[in-house]
């Protein structure tokens, strides 16, 4: 019995794109009162590539929910190639593997990257408190 272990490697990662925007000093001054509010957002897309390689891009979204016009924006775009073992005929078990175990194990990499872009756009006191549960999320997703 293979473990999910060894049914993908993951070949590289990287940031594809990475975006702060605040647009002024006022800006900025409102946001630094106001970004506690702020929501993290995760997508998760895939696509296939040849001989069995797989894309998986991760997107990270800090974002303002409320309809202020005053707002700063902060995004990325983290894409990993994986190789998929030829086992995997099961599009649950390939499903599983791109939300659930490749996550698992590059999140660290994301959130350190998107919280240093954060802090270094001046909000040095931001933390994500919520550990994103990937498990979860995939399991929500199959409902």
């Amino acid at each position: 019995m293979m473990t999910m272990k060894e049914k993908y490697k993951i070949l590289t990662q990287f940031i594809k794109d990475i975006s702060g925007e605040t647009p002024d000093i006022e800006t900025y001054l409102f946001v630094k009162d106001n970004i506690p509010k702020y929501h993290l957002n995760i997508d998760i897309t895939s696509k296939a590539l040849k001989n069995k390689l797989i894309e998986v891009n991760t997107t990270l979204k800090f974002e303002d929910k409320d309809a202020n016009e005053k707002k700063s924006y902060f995004e990325i775009v983290y894409a990993t190639v994986i190789s998929v073992d030829n086992e995997i005929k099961n599009k649950k078990d390939l499903e599983k593997i791109i939300l659930c175990d490749v996550q698992v194990i590059i999140y660290p990499n994301i959130e350190k990257a998107f919280l240093n872009l954060i802090h270094n756009s001046g909000f040095p006191e931001i933390k994500f408190e919520k550990k994103i549960d990937f498990e979860k999320l995939y399991n929500e997703r199959l409902n």
